[in-house]
């Protein structure tokens, strides 16, 4: 792994109660903060699925209002009757070749606009945003 060696200046409360933690689980203070850090960052796409990492790591680059409206976007009523009626269609195993094709893609936009939803929000709670129960959004 690569490493970048930073200077941080931190309050001496905060280096205190680090310090005492590497003591306590005999670890360096570096560690621990580097963990600290990892674990208090912004959400990682890297997780993803890899089909997927493209469109979320854009919205790292995204404003505040870009990413509400996503965290907000919501299919048509239209997309989701057609969908329902597709995968009714394939639970009775009577989909054309087209329609499969059809689920397929709209399945995977699904995918796509959750994950796109959940990274939005994630990202804005790490902006310092409180994010309203889904039913709210």
């Amino acid at each position: 792994m690569n490493t970048r060696e930073v200077t941080l200046s931190l309050p001496e409360f905060l280096y205190l109660r680090f310090q005492q933690m590497a003591t306590a689980t005999r670890q360096p203070v570096d560690d621990l903060l580097v963990r600290a850090v990892a674990i208090g960052g912004p959400p990682s796409w890297e997780e993803a699925p890899p089909r997927f990492q493209a469109d979320l790591a854009a919205l790292d680059r995204m404003t505040d209002d870009v990413l509400w409206r996503v965290a907000r976007a919501k299919h048509s009523q239209d997309e989701a009757d057609r969908m329902q009626d597709l995968l009714g269609k394939r639970s009775t195993n009577s989909l054309t070749d087209d329609e499969k094709s059809e689920l397929k893609s709209m399945l995977f936009q699904a995918d796509l606009t959750m994950l796109r939803k959940a990274h939005a929000a994630a990202l804005l709670r790490w902006r310092g945003h409180i994010i309203p129960p889904a039913e709210k959004m």
